[in-house]
């Protein structure tokens, strides 16, 4: 005899709680694994109701077409981002820094080059000066466009009060 229903549906909890309670979602594989016991499991004399076997594979085809969507999805705003980003080059920006101490300032040139780490893109800086901003290592300063506070202008237009809040 194979898994039964119960060792399915307890997902290997030790106080014997069912799923349902424990834990809501159901992977894929855990439904398939469900589907394959309750069929072996099933009275050949008596089997399930056709409605309940088409409304179980309706609900598999449902959650792959969810699981798929959600994928593409992502993929989707990571490309998105990435072709947003791309019209940065050459703009000139004001963004905010996190130093590893927590500190923020604020900083300002034209972006220079963006990398794309993980689907995230982050730019880099070149300064009025010509060189790239770097922190304070020294080390060329890599923001993620999320730090961006704002874009074009002159740099004279930025600075009016001096005092701050």
């Amino acid at each position: 005899m194979s898994s039964s229903i119960n060792q399915i549906t307890n997902n290997g909890s030790s106080n014997g709680q069912p799923a349902s309670q424990s834990n809501t979602s159901v992977s894929e594989g855990q439904f398939l694994q469900l589907l394959t016991t309750q069929l072996q499991n099933q009275d050949p004399l008596n089997p399930m109701d056709d409605t309940q076997s088409v409304a179980e594979l309706a609900q598999f085809s449902s959650l792959q077409s969810m699981d798929s969507l959600s994928s593409s999805f992502s993929a989707f705003q990571s490309n998105f981002a990435v072709m947003q980003s791309a019209g940065l080059l050459g703009k000139e920006v004001s963004a905010v820094s996190t130093d590893g101490s927590g500190n923020q300032t604020t900083v300002q040139g034209t972006v220079a080059s963006i990398n794309v780490v993980n689907g995230v893109p982050e730019i880099t800086l070149m300064g009025s000066n010509g060189s790239l901003v770097s922190d304070s290592s020294g080390n060329p300063l890599v923001l993620p466009t999320s730090a961006i506070l704002s874009i074009g202008g002159s740099s004279g237009s930025g600075s009016g009060s001096g005092s701050g809040s």
